[in-house]
C-alpha cells in the first residue's frame, strides 16, 4: 500500500520549497537520509541524485534516484521522484514517489505519496509488511513535523532532533523510576502518562501529520512521466 503523509507548513511557499529541493538542507531534517547530493546534469534531461541512509555507525546504505518538478499556473508545485538502491542490505530495492505543495489562506498543504518494492522475496515482504513500512511511514512523518517546525519556529533541525531525544529521555526516565518506587497501579498510570501525553510544541511528532490521503485523491502526472521516462 501506498504510503502517505501530510501536513499543513505555516510559511511562504519560497522557504519550504528550497529546504525540500536542496540537497543540503533536504538531508539536515528528512531522517530517512544521511547524505543526499545531485549529480551531474546534462542540459534537458531530470535531476539525478545520490542518497545514503546510516543503518548502523558500521553499515551505510546508498542508492541513486532521478527527479523532476513543475510549477503550476494555479501555484501548485510538484516533485515527482524514482530512486534504487543496489545494496544486498537494502530492503528498499526500487520505488518512486511524489511532493506535492498547494498553496493555503496562510501557508503550503505539503503532501506526500510514495511506494516501493521489497527485496529478499518472500521474507522481505513480510518484513516490509510488519515492521519496515510502518517504519518508514512514521519516519517519514516525524520528518515533516520536524521540516514543519523548522519553517515557522526557525529553529534548526539538529536542535528539534536534539529536544525529541531529551523529551524521550525524560519520558523513559518517568517510566522507571515509577516501576521500581510506586505501587503497581500507580506506576501503571504513571507510566501510561508518560508514553501517552502529548509532545511539546517544540518536539518534533509523527502523530501530527494526516497518514490517511483525502477522498480522491490523485497522483501528479509528472509522476507517470517520470517512471516512464
Amino acid at each position: 500500500m501506498r504510503l502517505y503523509i501530510e501536513t499543513r507548513v505555516r510559511a511562504d511557499m519560497e522557504t519550504l520549497w528550497d529546504r525540500t529541493q536542496e540537497p543540503s538542507r533536504h538531508q539536515r531534517w528528512d531522517l530517512r537520509f544521511t547524505e543526499i547530493a545531485y549529480l551531474p546534469r546534462p542540459d534537458g534531461e531530470p535531476q539525478r541524485f545520490r542518497y545514503a541512509t546510516r543503518v548502523l555507525p558500521f553499515l551505510t546504505v546508498a542508492g541513486t534516484g532521478v527527479s523532476a518538478g513543475e510549477r503550476r499556473r494555479d501555484g501548485d508545485r510538484v516533485s515527482a521522484l524514482r530512486f534504487a538502491s543496489p545494496h544486498p542490505l537494502s530492503l528498499l530495492e526500487e520505488g518512486s514517489g511524489y511532493w506535492r505543495y498547494v498553496p493555503t489562506a496562510d501557508g503550503v498543504r505539503f503532501l506526500t505519496g510514495y511506494d516501493y518494492r521489497p527485496r529478499w522475496g518472500r521474507f522481505g515482504r513480510a518484513a516490509d509488511r510488519l515492521l519496515f513500512r510502518p517504519l518508514m511511514g512514521w519516519a517519514t512523518a516525524w520528518s515533516f513535523d520536524r521540516l514543519r517546525l523548522w519553517c515557522e519556529k526557525g529553529i534548526r533541525p539538529e536542535r528539534l532532533l536534539a529536544h525529541a531525544l531529551a523529551e524521550s529521555a525524560v519520558r523513559l526516565l518517568a517510566v522507571v523510576l515509577a516501576a521500581v518506587h510506586l505501587p503497581p497501579a500507580a506506576a501503571v498510570v504513571t507510566a501510561a502518562a508518560a508514553l501517552f501525553l502529548p509532545p511539546s510544541p517544540v518536539t518534533p511528532a509523527a502523530r501530527r501529520c494526516l497518514r490517511t490521503p483525502p477522498a480522491r485523491t490523485s497522483e501528479p502526472a509528472l509522476l507517470g512521466i517520470l517512471e516512464h521516462s
